[in-house]
């Protein structure tokens, strides 16, 4: 099952509260989730793989365009396509419009439309309107579901909030009646295919993502140089490079004295160790590697060009 949507929609937040765990980072940053994602969850008698990916967008950079084609092959290979937009933010809305007075009715996004015309029709669609708990009034929702409701055919139309949890099961009933039989491809305990380095990469850019503002998060990629998993009762050992753009990038990075990689590992630490569930000795380095979103070598080193089929 893919999921499938703009950028910010709540994607990995859907992904996360199905899980009931914090498996994929989420921040206010646009472009958050840079890798499909796999998170299995076992739902009755069906097994969702649930595939988070990147925010589908108009790429500025070559990072951009290698994220958006790991999207769209994503959703290519899916049983199921999970289709997410959300709510429109009150705070945008003309007054009239909040308070139910006669006006325009809401109308999708633009790119959702142009997204769900790229999906093409292999695949059954289950559309999500995530973030319904901005709106007081919900049945000011009910024109813009009717709305998508007349762009194609979906296999059901769900409301939900993400963040409170609240719809997720029936999603999750939604896509089982859509699995094809099989086997199982995943024992009961399993939560991911992805191995723990990367999700220690991973939640380190998340501290970065919160922590930084601009251009830093955008220019930000983290390279685990070394992993070693102890013995015996041990603590994990995680050597990570930090690689921005420019020097300025790196100085805001490093903060005074040190102290806002200092905080930026603490946090990234006490994620990884809620994953491992075993102490863990976290080191990093900033480092200034020119322009590597437009090189395909660098992107090729740190994991974000996997060929021209991801």
């Amino acid at each position: 099952m893919a999921l499938v949507g703009r950028p910010n929609v709540g994607k990995s937040t859907l992904l996360n509260a199905a899980l009931g765990h914090p498996l994929a980072i989420v921040s206010p940053t646009p472009q958050t989730t840079r890798d499909a994602i796999l998170g299995v969850v076992h739902h009755g008698p069906a097994e969702i793989a649930l595939l988070d990916t990147p925010g589908l967008h108009r790429p500025r950079t070559e990072l951009g365009r290698v994220m958006n084609q790991a999207a769209r092959e994503a959703a290519r290979g899916a049983d199921v396509i999970v289709f997410v937009t959300e709510a429109p933010d009150p705070a945008r809305l003309p007054r009239r419009v909040k308070e139910g007075e006669d006006g325009p009715p809401l109308a999708p996004h633009p790119s959702d439309l142009t997204l769900l015309a790229d999906l093409g029709s292999e695949a059954p669609v289950v559309f999500v309107l995530n973030k319904v708990d901005r709106m007081r009034d919900k049945a000011l929702l009910l024109p813009l579901l009717d709305a998508f409701a007349k762009v194609r055919e979906f296999a059901a139309i769900v409301p939900i909030s993400a963040l409170r949890e609240d719809g997720i099961q029936r999603v999750l009933d939604e896509v089982a009646k859509l699995c094809p039989e099989g086997d199982w491809g995943f024992a009961p305990d399993e939560l991911t295919d992805r191995p723990t380095r990367f999700f220690a990469a991973e939640y380190v850019r998340e501290q970065i993502l919160r922590a930084t503002k601009a251009e830093v998060p955008h220019a930000s990629a983290v390279q685990i140089e070394r992993y070693v998993e102890p013995t015996g009762e041990g603590a994990l050992h995680i050597d990570a490079t930090i690689h921005v753009e420019r020097p300025g990038q790196k100085k805001i990075l490093i903060g005074a004295g040190a102290e806002q990689l200092k905080r930026i590992g603490t946090e990234a630490r006490l994620r990884i160790e809620e994953l491992v569930g075993r102490q863990v000795n976290l080191k990093l380095w900033v480092r200034v590697t020119p322009e590597w979103r437009e090189s395909r070598e660098r992107l090729d080193e740190l994991g974000y060009n996997k060929g021209e089929t991801s």
